[in-house]
């Protein structure tokens, strides 16, 4: 029976996603639906591969999140295009220090081809461990921020174009 529920259980989202990806004339609202669950889903995750991309150091991934002619404003300075965006990342998360990345309560606001995203950011840097696999030392510095990105659908898909960082509070003493 417990084999039988979990199955149905598996098998309700899928078959709720095959009715809403039937296209009929009455299944517009559905598809225009859908599409808005997945552009929210690829703007989302743009949000979480920054993350990623910050935390591991692996800067080049920047050029598959961002567009060619973004923007920043951080706490670490403003650049314009992606190359001086990279280069900015670069200086400001180097290896001698560790941060790391909590992005949560990603908002994705909607304009056809365009988007408005936020979300809460919680970045606690910490000195890179002394020792190779050793654990890092007590984060030094801990910052809570609100990021503001605007979202652009390209041929390549969906890219941010602009991100923006508001300091809400920080404690300890930075790196």
């Amino acid at each position: 029976m417990r084999k039988l529920l979990a199955l149905a259980a598996t098998a309700l989202p899928l078959t709720m996603l095959a009715v809403a990806c039937s296209t009929t004339a009455t299944d517009d609202s559905a598809s225009r639906e859908l599409r808005e669950l997945l552009d929210r889903d690829r703007i989302t995750h743009l949000v979480d591969r920054l993350g990623r991309a910050l935390d591991e150091g692996r800067f080049d991934d920047l050029r598959t999140i961002y567009t060619a002619d973004a923007t920043a404003k951080t706490p670490g300075g403003i650049a314009e295009g992606r190359d001086a965006l990279i280069a900015q990342a670069s200086r400001n998360h180097s290896d001698a220090n560790r941060i790391q990345h909590y992005i949560s309560n990603v908002i994705v606001d909607l304009h056809g081809d365009t988007a408005d995203v936020r979300a809460n950011l919680l970045a606690t840097f910490t000195p890179a461990a002394a020792t190779p696999g050793r654990i890092a030392p007590e984060p030094q510095f801990t910052l809570g921020e609100v990021y503001r990105f605007d979202a652009v659908r390209k041929a390549e898909g969906w890219r941010l174009s602009r991100v923006e960082m508001s300091t809400l509070w920080s404690t300890g003493t930075r790196p």
